[in-house]
């Protein structure tokens, strides 16, 4: 049976220079959150465990366009006014049904996947990237990424 892994976390190193082939992540301002869809059951997590299902269902919502026995390693961000805004996820977990909508609605959260870890029953965790070296990319707000 498979099992939801823990999150890689990042790692402090003497030198942020990359190595040929590697790439690095934005830094995204939000909650650390895995996701798993399985046989209808969602779970989406942080990386201490607490359930976060409860307190954001604009994201639990949004699993419905996901294949089965799918997992996703990610963050959960808030934007306001075009920025990311931490302050936004704040106090979403004390918060639960009418409450929680009610936030969903003012401040939606969003699930930004960064690795997938599964995807209709396949694990990705141990494939090989076949496309080559990670380029750079220039996105509209600015900011760069590597794909």
């Amino acid at each position: 049976m498979w099992t939801l892994p823990e999150p890689m976390l990042a790692a402090s190193v003497p030198d942020p220079a990359l190595l040929p082939g590697w790439a690095t992540e934005v830094k995204w301002d939000g909650w650390r959150a895995l996701l798993s869809l399985d046989a209808g059951r969602l779970v989406l997590r942080s990386r201490k465990g607490t359930d976060f299902v409860p307190s954001f269902p604009e994201v639990c919502s949004g699993t419905a366009q996901l294949p089965d026995a799918t997992a996703l390693d990610g963050e959960l961000v808030a934007w306001d006014c075009g920025r990311l805004a931490f302050e936004r996820l704040q106090g979403r977990l004390q918060r639960r049904g009418v409450s929680s909508a009610r936030l969903a609605e003012q401040w939606p959260a969003h699930f930004v996947a960064f690795d997938l870890l599964r995807i209709a029953g396949t694990d990705t965790t141990r494939c090989v990237r076949l496309r080559g070296p990670p380029r750079p990319s220039n996105h509209t707000d600015g900011t760069t990424s590597a794909r």
